[in-house]
């Protein structure tokens, strides 16, 4: 992509309530443009690393055998009410009627609406287990949208639901995401922690979300420092080795504020090791048994013809609010470096462009298409603009690396640069085997 025809409204003035990085710099950098308030429009920019995302947990859900589906925005009052959460979840939901009168709602989760698919579908415990999943958007209706993407009130999720005959059963599935989450988060280029939360309006007994530290968030956490050491890649997608991998999270403390008990966090972590900081929610799982398959009548036979509730968890990843985390977690003095596997481009190529002298640029549009050959996914900027404005303008980007044309580039030897570290001098061959890495 050449930077000329590329659409990337970059902005000067920020407006006031663009307090944290995350928000200032898709604003800043044309990633997203705001429709009203916690309501965005992603830009080219944005929309290709919110893709590269999605795309990522696609793949994770996948490896675990969860079947993709696509469930509608709308959905109807009818089987919230069934399930009792219709007035019980607040005026977070946008509650709307049809031309007929009827009553719906754009929907801020969807435990109701795959139930009433798979109640209608499944009836034999010889279909279980079953791990059903979309990505959608989703709207909550929040008082105060704030911080960008982070707080917002359209969101872009992948949500996740499974289905088991037993408790047993259920936690078997539990685990299955619970390693599934870990492994996207590090193909992210994140460090999530799983620590116990509070259920929240989701409900069950058994739930965890996926923080990655951050001084800009929201949530407010409590470990023992112990529990970054745990290596998720030492263990299997086998049974035994998740359940094992679930025994070693939950043996090192780590809660958020709302299951914090200043007892029990000075009882169990020595004072060296106590960490209390902040964190940003990636992900949430939940597992709620019937709380939804009771009220809903959502039955199943058993193995001796006796009808039961099927047991049920379900299993949140923020993809759109992934773009700003990502962000949080890897802005550092004035640069951003976007993670190879979600960059929006994966080098990019900056000439020094003198309007009397074409070369340079000439040049960098040679390398440009012989690394398009490479399926290599590059941008080359190829405006009139003096270098300065032009570093300043890619580190915000963030971009992972740079092919600088200037001076210190010559023949086939080219200044090639990481973002955050020194700029080397290579063959654009050894370029090109290091872009594939």
């Amino acid at each position: 992509m050449l930077l000329s025809k590329l659409f990337v409204p970059i902005i000067k003035d920020l407006p006031a309530e663009a307090k944290i990085k995350s928000h200032q710099l898709m604003l800043q950098t044309g990633m997203i443009k705001q429709s009203s308030a916690g309501i965005y429009s992603w830009l080219p920019l944005g929309f290709k690393v919110m893709k590269k995302i999605e795309q990522i947990v696609r793949e994770e859900q996948n490896f675990i055998g969860a079947q993709e589906m696509l469930m509608p925005t709308i959905q109807s009052a009818e089987i919230w009410k069934e399930s009792g959460r219709y007035e019980d979840y607040g005026e977070e939901m946008l509650r709307i009627k049809d031309r007929q009168g009827r009553e719906m709602l754009y929907g801020p989760t969807n435990e109701e609406l795959i139930t009433d698919v798979f109640r209608s579908s499944v009836k034999s415990y010889k279909l279980l287990p079953q791990l059903l999943y979309h990505i959608q958007w989703k709207f909550r209706d929040e008082i105060r949208p704030r911080f960008g993407v982070m707080r917002c009130k359209e969101f872009y999720m992948k949500d996740a639901y499974s289905f088991d005959l037993s408790d047993e059963d259920a936690i078997k599935s539990y685990n299955k995401m619970f390693y599934s989450y870990l492994k996207t988060f590090h193909r992210l280029g994140l460090k999530a922690i799983p620590m116990a939360a509070d259920t929240g309006p989701i409900g069950g007994e058994l739930s965890h979300e996926f923080v990655i530290l951050a001084e800009t968030g929201e949530s407010k956490i409590y470990a023992d420092k112990n529990i970054f050491q745990i290596n998720f890649s030492q263990y299997s997608f086998e049974e035994k080795s998740l359940k094992k991998m679930r025994e070693d999270f939950n043996k090192i403390y780590a809660v958020t504020d709302e299951k914090y008990k200043k007892d029990e966090f000075d009882k169990n972590v020595n004072k060296e090791n106590q960490m209390v900081t902040r964190g940003i929610e990636v992900g949430h799982i939940f597992y709620f048994s019937d709380k939804y398959s009771k009220p809903l009548n959502c039955l199943i036979d058993d193995k001796n013809g006796k009808k039961t509730s099927v047991k049920m968890g379900s299993y949140g990843i923020g993809v759109s609010r992934l773009v700003g985390a990502t962000i949080e977690a890897n802005y550092n003095n004035n640069v951003m470096k976007w993670p190879k596997s979600i960059a929006p481009f994966d080098v990019v190529i900056i000439p020094s462009i003198n309007k009397n002298n074409k070369e340079n640029l000439e040049k960098a549009h040679k390398i440009y298409l012989e690394l398009k050959k490479q399926n290599i996914d590059v941008l080359l900027d190829d405006l009139d603009e003096n270098m300065s404005n032009k570093f300043k303008k890619h580190d915000l980007i963030g971009v992972p690396y740079q092919i600088i044309i200037g001076s210190k580039s010559q023949g086939d030897d080219l200044e090639f640069k990481e973002l955050n570290s020194k700029s080397e001098i290579l063959s654009l061959n050894k370029i090109k085997s290091k872009l594939k890495t």
